[in-house]
């Protein structure tokens, strides 16, 4: 009864987040991404000028609402705690690897359930890569991968970057220095205060549920524990009846808003977003939440998306979305192009590298320390 309480409680948060997705889709966030993690966090990059893509620059609230929202809600529950020093820079690169995996495939494992629930096959497909890449990095996490234990900081470190985001969002709301798209993804968006709105309360669910896409099937993996995946269930069940009901399902690979077909790509992309968010400890929006109640090394991973959001544009990384034929131009098959594709397996390359010379090795007792051990062992 107490796992059923509990698992009824993770769904609840589930599908409260899935209730404010489809408002957010309502008021005005661009199709089948009403949230999206590292579309928001790419967006966020063009208006700070990191990249010069100019239908994706907007300064998304909802990430700062999710940072936010944790943030919070940790110093109310007493559950801030501020801590930095595990392998820092490894995990740059980690989130700069996630970021360039879910551009290539065009969305966040979040995106991704959400394009699933709108009956995007492609999502389905990408659903294999994701789920592999968890399972490769759950393999090592079996062999002993770690990058070293965080130690406590001063309180105001893991401070930064909550105060930092909500700085910028007052600058850019106030003065309006950002770059902003006029048309594309970034040009869609629902009013400001809903989506900080929306985004803090998601951000608190997420902080107090632990709500994490990889982390939902590392667990089944490593545990058989389905705790994490109720999360995830609810919110795709409400985002499917969403769809159904405002006539946005639409079941198929063609015609699906900002995605491609490029099944290899897709697979890969997400394998490569999966590997890395074990190994970082927690998809994209994990990390973010991560980073709200105290962990400074959770906002390094923060950078290294930003920064990689921003290198995928600048160097033409990212997937290309598909266009249907018109009266004027060509059909489009989207997709990555060839540099997107070599960053794509370079990134594999790398996340093996880091997840082999990250095992602990078992200490080799020699033959008097063993007997020790052995009579210690018959004493107790």
């Amino acid at each position: 009864m107490k796992f059923l309480d509990k698992t009824w409680k993770l769904a609840l948060s589930g599908a409260v987040a899935g209730l404010l997705v489809a408002l957010l889709a309502i008021y005005g966030n661009p199709a089948n991404m009403a949230i999206c993690v590292a579309c928001f966090i790419r967006d966020s990059a063009g208006a700070l000028k990191l990249h010069t893509a100019a239908p994706v620059q907007y300064f998304r609230p909802e990430i700062v609402g999710f940072v936010c929202g944790s943030f919070l809600l940790a110093l109310l529950t007493k559950e801030y705690k501020s801590t930095a020093g595990s392998s820092p820079m490894v995990r740059f690169i980690l989130g700069a690897a996630m970021m360039i995996g879910a551009l290539v495939f065009l969305g966040c494992p979040l995106r991704m359930v959400l394009r699933m629930s709108a009956g995007d096959l492609n999502a389905w497909v990408a659903l294999i890569g994701f789920a592999g890449g968890v399972a490769t990095g759950s393999f090592f996490l079996k062999k002993g991968f770690s990058l070293g234990r965080a130690y406590e900081a001063k309180p105001l470190s893991g401070a930064v970057l909550p105060v930092l985001l909500a700085a910028l969002l007052v600058i850019g709301t106030a003065t309006g220095v950002y770059a902003m798209s006029t048309e594309g993804p970034g040009s869609k968006h629902a009013p400001v205060i809903l989506s900080l709105v929306a985004a803090l309360i998601i951000g608190a669910l997420a902080q107090k549920s632990r709500m994490c896409f990889a982390g939902s099937i590392r667990d089944v993996i490593l545990m058989k524990n389905f705790d994490l995946l109720s999360i995830i269930a609810a919110l795709f069940a409400v985002m499917a009846v969403y769809n159904l009901a405002a006539g946005n399902f639409h079941l198929g690979f063609s015609g699906q808003p900002i995605a491609h077909s490029q099944h290899l790509w897709n697979i890969l992309g997400m394998y490569v977003v999966g590997f890395a968010a074990v190994l970082a400890g927690g998809c994209p929006l994990r990390q973010l939440i991560l980073a709200g109640q105290g962990s400074s090394d959770s906002a390094v991973t923060f950078l290294g998306m930003l920064l990689g959001a921003a290198a995928a544009h600048n160097f033409g990384l990212a997937g290309a979305a598909a266009k249907a034929a018109t009266e004027t131009e060509a059909a489009v098959p989207g997709g990555p192009s060839a540099a997107g594709k070599i960053a794509v397996i370079v990134c594999i390359a790398v996340l093996f590298v880091i997840a082999g010379t990250n095992l602990r090795r078992k200490k080799r007792l020699d033959k008097p320390e063993k007997e020790k051990m052995q009579w210690k062992t018959l004493l107790k």
